[in-house]
């Protein structure tokens, strides 16, 4: 299919279906702002499980956090977000819009200019000719700094109330929790906390629907190290995060890792490396690791006095540990899956006739529903549900009884659901139902007793 086409063709079916739906609509909606619906929420949610499993409790050497989205504000200065977490903004001067100076300049010419200075960004402009997106004129302001961290403010009465943030990222509670994690939890070098959650950024160009949002989730953890081991980690985290893609079913041929360029790396990062995904809107940052080395606990210590140092008590060694952070976009996840997942070919309809199949090819330990109960008629919904009933406390299960069966077969397709099971007439007989695979479209007949058993054995395939 035409990329152009692809990214309409998933936000139709994610409204459709009931994966994503934009906020607020019945309002006129909310710029860059989105609900996750019935099916979205199943699919987030068993991403973010499966990521929880893989990289926290399958692991000895990892715990987890789930810490408060407010924090003090003294912590974002001591991080440096309040002075340093900034990009640049440019007006169109014709029509008003507003974009990030390096993403115009980038979509324009395709070339990375993270980190340049506002002067430099504005002879890229000038140079390249580069016309506004929205109304094509070529006249720009010139680029300024803004803040990307959302604040807000606590306290009834505005005067007296105090300033304080929404999380731009989820590693500072990482930090500041550091002891206490490590005096509960008893590990020692090297380890990892874990978190999950949402975050906060005043994007001034979001869009390429959940790709770019003001509001989205992160799962992220900071590992724990020695200094002299900084090099080590880091390759081992980039290949367990390679892993990471076909646990999801995120199309490895359609990834690549970047390195991030001197003036592109971060105030706390000594090296950086993203893994991108090439969308129908360009290569895109999809995951990163950094190595933050000793930056953020050294500098909350300085700013408290507060002892975040680790005491080796095999050696007698008190030191700052250093940081590789692995980062995952969970919401950028959800997008990158469906973009793998999306199929079209043909399949028999009711009759033997071959039409066109829209199907979402998820891997099965993260598709919404795991199975789908389709009773042929209404006469059969009884005994139907009882079938349902057996296997719903195992696994997520759809009850589809809307439809011809070849338009619910087609539905279960388009929402991926692996495996439909069909209650016939001959069910009530011989004990038995038909179940269907998604891919391969072959057909078993299985006795009820047996299905779960069946339907396990084929998810765990």
């Amino acid at each position: 299919m035409a990329e152009n086409n692809l990214m309409e063709k998933i936000v139709s079916l994610c409204k459709r279906r009931g994966f994503v739906f934009p906020g607020s609509e019945i309002y006129g909606g909310l710029a860059n702002t989105w609900d996750y619906g019935p099916l979205g929420v199943e699919l987030k949610k068993n991403i973010q499980d499966a990521w929880w499993k893989f990289f926290v409790r399958d692991r000895m050497d990892m715990v987890g956090l789930d810490a408060a989205i407010l924090m003090n504000p003294k912590v974002w200065e001591s991080s440096g977000h309040v002075a340093n977490f900034n990009d640049a903004l440019v007006d169109c001067k014709k029509c008003k819009s507003r974009f990030r100076a390096d993403h115009l300049i980038e979509n324009a010419t395709g070339t990375k200019v993270e980190g340049l200075s506002l002067k430099d960004l504005d002879k890229l402009i000038e140079e390249n000719k580069i016309k506004c997106p929205v109304c094509g004129a070529h006249d720009f302001t010139p680029a300024r700094v803004f803040n990307l961290l959302f604040q807000t403010h606590i306290g009834p009465v505005a005067k007296d109330s105090e300033a304080v943030y929404l999380r731009g990222e989820l590693a500072q509670s990482m930090f500041t929790n550091f002891k206490l994690v490590l005096d509960s939890a008893r590990k020692k070098l090297p380890f990892g906390i874990a978190q999950a959650g949402k975050a906060f950024r005043n994007e001034i160009t979001p869009g390429n629907f959940i790709f770019r949002t003001i509001e989205f989730d992160l799962m992220e953890f900071e590992w724990f190290i020695r200094e002299n081991e900084w090099e080590k980690w880091f390759e081992y985290w980039l290949e367990q995060m390679h892993k990471w893609l076909d646990i999801v079913g995120i199309d490895k041929k359609k990834t690549r890792v970047r390195e991030h360029t001197k003036k592109e790396l971060s105030h706390y990062s000594k090296r950086t490396a993203d893994i991108e995904f090439e969308t129908p809107f360009g290569w895109k940052e999809l995951y990163g690791c950094a190595y933050r080395t000793d930056f953020d606990l050294k500098n909350h210590i300085e700013k408290t006095g507060k002892d975040l140092t680790y005491f080796d008590p095999d050696t007698n060694e008190k030191l700052v540990p250093h940081v590789i952070e692995p980062t995952f976009g969970l919401t950028r996840s959800v997008l990158m899956v469906l973009l793998s997942a999306y199929d079209e070919d043909k399949a028999p309809d009711s009759e033997g006739k071959e039409e066109a199949r829209v199907v979402l090819r998820l891997h099965k330990n993260i598709a919404p529903f795991k199975a789908a109960i389709l009773p042929l008629s209404n006469k059969l919904n009884e005994d139907a549900k009882k079938v349902w009933e057996k296997i719903a406390p195992h696994m997520t299960a759809d009850f589809d009884t809307t439809g011809s069966i070849g338009k619910r077969y087609r539905r279960q397709d388009e929402i991926g659901t692996p495996y439909c099971v069909t209650f016939d007439f001959d069910s009530q007989k011989d004990d038995s139902v038909t179940i269907r695979d998604r891919d391969t479209m072959k057909q078993d007949r299985v006795k009820i007793p047996d299905l779960l058993d069946y339907l396990q054995k084929k998810l765990a395939e």
